[in-house]
């Protein structure tokens, strides 16, 4: 397999990944390298940041171990997150992918999502799984102020925001009944995860 790993600063590298990968399973074999301050790990590349005063070894051979390796992790967890739909931009998707509201929140309701990538905000996962015909693209004009548990859609993905923040998305509706973060353990939501959603309230 050739990986071309690129230096990205004085304390990070990055490298570009291919189309079918276990991200679990890299991400936990970048993170075993001693010395690792944090890694990023997208559904194109992935990012290790360490120290530059003392840079780890064996980097190239984590990455050609994570990405060749079958995962030995525990399943992926999975979770249904009740919604209440009725967003701000519920109409205007409808709208967008010509369909009646109803049968957004179907469409957006059946899907099986999972993990890809998690980023913007701490916890805030980018959920692939989303049904082609609810593909549409981000507001023109982002929100300065979007609630937390707002869940959206732009482009191939689904999302609930974590906390309060400006935010070009969406909004379907709200989550109900969903902790973001464990008190133990962190953002709820990990890289490979399973997501349903399910209508509540209607």
């Amino acid at each position: 397999m050739r990986l071309t790993i690129e230096p990205f600063g004085d304390g990070a590298v990055r490298a570009r990944l291919p189309e079918e990968f276990d991200a679990r399973t890299l991400l936990e074999a970048l993170r075993s390298l001693p010395g690792i301050v944090d890694v990023v790990v997208t559904e194109r590349h992935a990012l290790v940041t360490f120290d530059s005063a003392s840079p780890p070894r064996a980097i190239e051979e984590a990455f050609t171990e994570g990405l060749s390796r079958l995962s030995s992790l525990p399943p992926p967890r999975a979770h249904s997150i009740g919604v209440r739909y009725g967003g701000d931009d519920l109409e205007e998707v409808a709208r967008l992918a010509g369909l009646s509201p109803r049968e957004v929140v179907t469409l957006h309701a059946d899907g099986d999502y999972v993990v890809a990538a998690i980023g913007f905000l701490p916890g805030f996962a980018y959920l692939r799984g989303l049904d082609a015909r609810l593909v549409v693209p981000r507001r023109a004009a982002p929100r300065t102020r979007v609630e937390a548990l707002s869940v959206a859609i732009a482009g191939p993905y689904a999302g609930v925001y974590p906390f309060e923040s400006p935010g070009g998305w969406n909004l379907l509706g709200t989550a109900v009944g969903f902790s973001p973060f464990d008190a133990r353990a962190g953002a709820v939501l990990a890289l490979g995860d399973r997501v349903r959603f399910v209508e509540v309230g209607h």
